[in-house]
């Protein structure tokens, strides 16, 4: 038995234009993992997707250490000054990044930071309050600009002579990462200006045609110091006199901001907290948006919201909080799903040029589903990356999809949603003979159970024979889903090789019945199925 029912239409005459495939986009903060064997293997499975490159955002490009990763830390030491103050560079190790991501089909989202040791004002902190360069430095301005902007100038020479200068051109470059955060930016906001009038003035002298933006802020809410930090970047960039020019303004190829759906820290005695908010991260886009179109030309630039994620905590993972766990299983694929849909709802409305950077990818030597916010798990996959399966299975020109339960989660009485039916809606597009459909199911209550009964009706195929294929994958508690595997096992911390192998069997995009041989009628079809509550169906009809 069923408790709720949805009625699904797709109208594959009504043309929607485009289908921006926005979500290529990752990141992470431990870039030294980026050309380890683990690093390595899951790039090429994005590279694999081949609906168009993925870019790839990391940071602590030049920082220094030791150029080895570990949880939030990484280095490269492509900056040092010898005992005299004179700067030397050396780019092995920002070689072997990015040769390993253009290597595996994909494209640096190259994020500008943080401070090397030796350019860093070492009058911002103090070694007697415990203030080092890992724990404090590395987030200050530098000690002098002028040396900054050389090191950018020749970090984008030395990529234009090695990769090309329109490779490079078809990158991002931008400044930094949350300098509202004391965390991640020591400086004011006026130093955070003149830190990117000196950075953009360095790559254009050394490529024009590259794209440099910012500033990588965090959620806008209307009065906070994160919205004010965004409003006052671009009011300097419209308006202000620039530090490196003097003149009137500065370049702006993109704009960037995060947001996040929930926060969560370690807590020992794993008390239950409220799940993330779609409703959240779709207010907070908006917001962001309006700021963005109080200049005059800025809402016309590409917008990467280079942090789009449930919550902040990538590394944390259900050993700190077990309110985490959520990253192992089917709800984080639908969480993104449905949260990726609205705002590119709302971006399409807008005719805003919107992309989605997810900010996970793996880490390296974490017990197996860690819980971490990652696509793999000691080289098993998670549910979530089947989504990116999903999603590169989508065509390029949408049609009309209207669902009887798609929900506005701005509607909602509260953040989650709480006492509302199952949000279900999704994308449908047609190309080649071929409608591919996305459907999600998805609560923001990750204890929301029950299942909901579809019926699809798809009209007006304009395909010219009338016998069709149908094939119907889905993730869920037990599709696509290698986390239930995992507990068949009784969690193993670290799986045996054939446990391992089991496992992977059940981590890739699985069909929820074989496929079947259709007939048109009148040229449409009418499917009935059940979803469960935080599920994603992908049906082919070809």
């Amino acid at each position: 038995m069923t408790d709720k029912r949805a009625n699904v239409v797709v109208d594959a005459s009504q043309n929607q234009g485009e289908l921006s495939h926005n979500w290529t986009y990752i990141g992470y903060d431990e870039i030294n993992y980026t050309y380890t064997p683990e690093g390595k293997a899951l790039l090429g499975k994005f590279g694999d997707l081949q609906d168009q490159p993925y870019y790839v955002r990391a940071h602590h490009l030049l920082c220094t250490g030791n150029c080895h990763g570990f949880y939030k830390w990484g280095s490269t030491n492509a900056y040092l000054e010898d005992e005299a103050g004179n700067p030397g560079y050396d780019w092995t190790f920002v070689d072997l990044v990015f040769d390993t991501l253009l290597e595996n089909h994909c494209k640096p989202f190259v994020e500008l930071g943080f401070m090397p040791q030796d350019l860093v004002d070492a009058e911002r902190y103090d070694s007697e309050k415990n203030q080092t360069y890992r724990t404090y430095g590395w987030a200050c301005p530098p000690k002098d600009y002028d040396k900054w902007y050389e090191l950018i100038f020749r970090l984008v020479e030395h990529c234009k002579a090695r990769y090309g200068q329109q490779e490079i051109a078809s990158w991002y470059w931008e400044l930094w990462n949350e300098p509202d955060l004391d965390y991640y930016w020591k400086g004011s906001l006026d130093e955070f200006n003149k830190l990117y009038d000196y950075t953009v003035a360095a790559v254009k002298a050394a490529c024009p045609e590259a794209r440099v933006g910012g500033p990588g802020t965090t959620n806008p809410v209307h009065g906070n110091k994160s919205a004010q930090y965004l409003d006052g970047f671009l009011k300097h960039c419209a308006s202000g006199t620039n530090y490196y020019t003097g003149q009137k303004g500065t370049p702006l190829d993109f704009v960037s901001f995060h947001v996040k759906g929930g926060g969560y820290r370690a807590d020992p005695l794993h008390r239950k907290q409220n799940p993330p908010s779609v409703k959240q991260i779709l207010s907070h886009t908006q917001n962001g948006y309006e700021i963005i179109s109080r200049y005059p030309g800025f809402k016309e630039l590409e917008c990467v919201l280079s942090e789009i994620d449930p919550d902040g905590w990538a590394a944390g993972g259900a050993w700190d909080n077990a309110n985490l766990n959520f990253r192992n299983t089917e709800y984080y694929p639908s969480f993104v799903a449905t949260a990726f849909h609205k705002v590119s709802r709302f971006a399409k409305e807008k005719n805003w040029d919107l992309k989605l950077l997810s900010w996970a990818f793996l880490f390296v030597g974490e017990r197996c589903f860690e819980g971490t916010r990652s696509f793999s798990t000691q080289g098993i996959d998670k549910a979530i990356f089947n989504l990116f399966k999903i999603y590169a299975q989508m065509g390029a020109q949408q049609v009309s999809l209207e669902s009887s339960l798609a929900k506005n989660p701005l509607a909602y009485s509260d953040l989650w949603g709480k006492g509302e039916t199952a949000d279900i809606a999704g994308m449908a597009t047609l190309a080649d003979e071929r409608l591919a459909i996305l459907l999600y199911n998805h609560h923001d209550n990750w204890d929301d159970a029950g299942q909901y009964e579809i019926e699809l009706e798809i009209k007006h195929l304009p395909f010219k024979k009338q016998l069709l294929s149908l094939k119907h994958y889905r993730i869920d508690a037990t599709h696509s889903n290698a986390y239930a595997e995992w507990l068949r096992q009784a969690k193993p911390m670290y799986p045996s090789a054939e446990q391992a192998d089991t496992m992977k069997e059940k981590s890739g995009l699985e069909l929820l019945e074989p496929p079947q041989t259709l007939t048109l009628h009148k040229g449409g079809l009418v499917l009935t199925f059940t979803m469960p509550v935080h599920s994603l169906s992908l049906l082919l009809v070809e």
